[in-house]
């Protein structure tokens, strides 16, 4: 359905712009300033300010998908709770009311009355956005509105949002840390399979203009249903016949020449297990890189600068990765369970674990119960996900160990 793809491409630039606002914005950027010397949040706040983004953004993509496409608000599932406690013991509900006045109204009530900041903050939140892709308009595909889910990461990577370092060098295409590494992040699944089907991923912090130190970003999106895939990442052929990739990668050097003795790449965190850093490090070479956020690593593989995001714990959530995997499968790729692939018998046949986001873990409570508790590999090309797990095998059994 690319009128629900278009209005997600849509909602999440909109989220965007509420993301650049926070920081551009002086009564806004304040408040992360303040936060970000305290520590903690200002007491005279029912909440800190960027758990208040962080849930503006939710809403604000609840709110335009429920009003465009009535009941699918219903579906949309995310991180954060819209529901707070003040010192007074007043409960609030963010939302995006009817009017910017009502916005700004309820706004104050969070924080603390600060006038100037509510009616900014509900000015961008009500501000109109247009945006799109003309690639979108080819697709003729109809997918039933009530099977869909939405997982939502309003912003992804919010250390680095609060942070706010711009002037980190990128690592061969790749930033190690910084506000390039920040995501808002849209996933589709089928709710009764639990597969993934369509994907935005957002990146506000692109590029900075030094004059006005505004920022520009980029989008990313892809639908995978029934046969059809298609990604925004597709080639475009030009005039003389011959076709290019339309994103600044280099996946030509995902295919590295055969006798290369590191022909594989990986993004990995800065937290990830010795055993797994020492055992890819003798698949990849120097070829592994650390960066800051599940959604940006996720993006690296999209994007062609890395063959894989690999993370062996269990501190991703199905919001973190909805949205890359869905991507990931209109190119070909996916994303997989570690954990369920390195125990796989080699008999087990060409089925891989793939991650489904429809089923709760069984037995788990609050936030754990959407955990992704296998780890996960992130990947662009099924072949080669196969031989960098054989590799990857053979060198952690060498060192008798396993995840």
């Amino acid at each position: 359905m690319s009128q629900i793809l278009r209005e997600l491409l849509r909602v999440s630039e909109k989220a965007a712009h509420i993301a650049r606002a926070c920081r551009q914005q002086e009564a806004l950027f304040q408040l992360l300033i303040e936060e970000k010397k305290e520590g903690e949040k200002n007491k005279k706040f029912a909440v800190d300010f960027k758990t208040l983004a962080d849930v503006l953004v939710q809403e604000v993509i609840k709110h335009n998908m429920g009003n465009k496409f009535p009941g699918l608000e219903k579906n949309i599932f995310g991180e954060e709770s819209n529901e707070f406690t003040n010192d007074l013991g007043e409960k609030i509900t963010i939302k995006v009311c009817s009017t910017e006045e009502e916005t700004t109204e309820l706004l104050s009530k969070v924080l603390g009355s600060n006038k100037s900041a509510s009616e900014a903050l509900a000015k961008v939140v009500h501000q109109d956005v247009a945006f799109g892709d003309p690639a979108l308009d080819s697709i003729d595909i109809s997918i039933p509105q009530d099977i869909l889910g939405i997982w939502v990461d309003p912003i992804d990577s919010t250390y680095q949002y609060i942070k706010g370092s711009a002037d980190v060098k990128a690592n061969q295409g790749i930033f190690p840390c910084g506000l390039q590494c920040v995501t808002i992040l849209i996933g589709v699944y089928d709710l009764q399979t639990g597969v993934p089907l369509m994907g935005v991923i957002n990146q506000p912090f692109v590029s900075q203009d030094l004059n006005t130190l505004r920022w520009k970003g980029e989008c990313y999106w892809g639908l995978s249903y029934m046969g059809t895939n298609i990604h925004s990442l597709q080639p475009v052929v030009s005039k003389s016949g011959s076709s290019t990739s339309s994103s600044t990668n280099r996946t030509e050097n995902a295919s590295r020449e055969a006798d290369s003795p590191h022909p594989f790449s990986a993004v990995i965190s800065t937290s990830e297990k010795e055993t797994i850093k020492a055992a890819l490090s003798r698949v990849c070479g120097d070829s592994i890189f650390r960066a800051a956020g599940a959604g940006y690593k996720s993006l690296c593989v999209v994007q062609g600068l890395v063959d894989f995001y690999i993370f062996s714990e269990d501190t991703t959530f199905k919001w973190d990765s909805c949205a890359a995997h869905a991507i990931l499968r209109a190119m070909g790729g996916g994303m997989v369970d570690l954990k369920a692939c390195l125990e796989r018998n080699a008999g087990a046949g060409p089925s891989l674990p793939e991650l489904l986001y429809h089923v709760e873990n069984e037995g788990a409570t609050g936030v754990d119960r959407w955990a992704n508790k296998g780890g996960l590999i992130a990947y662009r090309s099924r072949t080669r996900l196969g031989t960098f797990l054989s590799h990857l095998l053979q060198h952690l059994a060498s060192s008798g160990s396993q995840t």
